[in-house]
């Protein structure tokens, strides 16, 4: 069984240009190397927006040397960047970018949902590139919510329990369609209340268990409740969980990366030296233009 580690609670909100209000779970700074290959998670919990016509999000902005994924519980997120590629995506859909080398993109609430307003809910993961892909072409996977393979979750005696959505990686044979860079693991699961289930991982991968909704007990002796999380020991293979009430969860799970991560706001590679070489590019336009 994998042990818990750690375990954290949500710290205040903060808002990511204006509209975004997140709780940042985890970056990478401190216990990184317990996270990797993830590197950041940014939780929006539930909120509601008023409807408007102002144009809510973050503008133009550069990532390089790691891919972001943005899953969408409620509310509507348009993405558009410097290769060309953007969308909407709404509840249940996910984009997958990858910055590689070099992006610029922007991120608003959809006109469509702006107008008419309503509960919003998401999730924005920052996964790492190994050394040999951070400077891959950018790219953009689009996942609708119809994309993603949904499997039954039972519990030990074979009752029904909940299901797993596997947005990358794979359970129960079903494989997700994300394309990664990195074996790992990316499901959105549902557990039923009072029901006990357990969520198998490779030996020597990292995990980690987001809480998004209702309480569980994990391993039989840490509870978790809404915005809390724990990271498990990469030793190990199984994660008991129980849940008290119906329960929202995102479990993350992935084979480390074993480099060094140095970071400066967007820029994320092995070296300083790195760093300041990604910061001359973005400053002399080698990320492209937004169109």
């Amino acid at each position: 069984m994998k042990k818990v580690l750690a375990t954290r609670s949500a710290p205040g909100r903060h808002w990511v240009g204006n509209g975004f209000p997140v709780h940042g779970m985890f970056d990478y700074g401190a216990g990184a190397a317990e996270r990797s290959p993830f590197l950041l998670l940014d939780y929006a919990a539930p909120t509601r927006f008023e409807p408007t016509s102002t144009r809510r999000g973050v503008g133009q902005h550069p990532h390089r040397g790691f891919e972001t994924v943005t899953i969408v519980y409620d509310g509507e997120v348009e993405h558009r960047d410097s290769t060309g590629q953007g969308g909407v995506i709404g509840p249940g859909d996910v984009q997958w970018m990858t910055a590689g080398a070099g992006i610029l993109h922007e991120e608003f609430h959809s006109a469509d949902y702006a107008r008419r307003g309503g509960p919003f809910e998401m999730v924005q993961l920052w996964v790492n590139l190994p050394a040999k892909d951070k400077m891959t072409p950018p790219g953009y996977q689009a996942i609708l919510n119809g994309d993603i393979p949904v499997r039954a979750l039972n519990d030990a005696s074979g009752e029904a329990a909940g299901q797993v959505r596997v947005i990358a990686g794979e359970f129960d044979g079903a494989r997700g369609p994300a394309h990664t860079f990195t074996p790992l693991n990316v499901w959105d699961v549902r557990v039923k209340a009072g029901k006990s289930v357990s969520l198998a991982q490779p030996e020597g991968w990292t995990s980690l268990l987001v809480v998004l909704d209702g309480t569980v007990q994990l391993n039989g002796e840490t509870g978790l409740r809404a915005a809390q999380m724990a990271t498990l020991s990469a030793q190990g293979r199984e994660i008991a969980i129980e849940a008290s009430g119906d329960a929202k969860l995102l479990l993350l799970a992935g084979e480390p990366i074993a480099e060094p991560v140095v970071g400066y706001g967007p820029f994320v590679m092995t070296s300083e030296a790195e760093i300041a070489q990604a910061v001359d590019d973005f400053h002399s336009g080698k990320f492209g233009r937004m169109q």
